[in-house]
């Protein structure tokens, strides 16, 4: 299984996007950081918008923010709502295959595409950006220390106050 380029952006945005929280993004920003074009990065993020996994503010002081907490954004339904493909062999679609009734290569894949997309239903975006690996992953994208992370730190309070 093969993941399209589109995919891999929409879920590299929401990993960029949720890194940043509660701070807004830009779509400049994010295709700097991942070295990809703002031009098909606008297409994907516009598709996000639509879904409701990312909420755009226009206008000065706009930007990107999730539309969702990240625990309620699955990566199995973003891939499928994402992925404009998911027939993994012809048989799949409306075309036809002189062998297409008792095969059983094509419930052999039915059932391999199941178990990918039934993995992917068990992790959220929460589970991307959480723990030393989402650290590392904000470090490497230049957000480090995550702000979200920063967000929960409490401030003390000055002596004598």
């Amino acid at each position: 299984m093969r993941l399209t380029r589109y995919t891999d952006y929409a879920l590299r945005t929401l990993i960029y996007v949720g890194l940043r929280e509660p701070r807004q993004s830009s779509i400049a920003e994010i295709a700097r950081a991942y070295g990809i074009s703002e031009s098909h990065l606008t297409k994907v993020v516009h598709q996000l918008g639509r879904l409701g996994l990312i909420q755009t503010i226009r206008g000065r002081g706009g930007g990107l923010r999730l539309g969702k907490p990240p625990v309620e954004i699955v990566v199995g339904a973003v891939v499928r709502a994402t992925e404009d493909d998911l027939a993994l062999v012809e048989c799949f679609s409306a075309s036809s295959c002189a062998i297409t009734a008792p095969c059983r290569l094509r419930r052999a894949l039915g059932e391999a595409l199941a178990a990918f997309l039934a993995v992917l239903d068990r992790y959220t975006l929460a589970d991307l950006l959480g723990g030393a690996e989402g650290d590392e992953v904000a470090r490497l994208l230049g957000l480090f220390p995550p702000v979200a992370a920063t967000a929960e730190v409490p401030v003390p309070e000055p002596e004598g106050a």
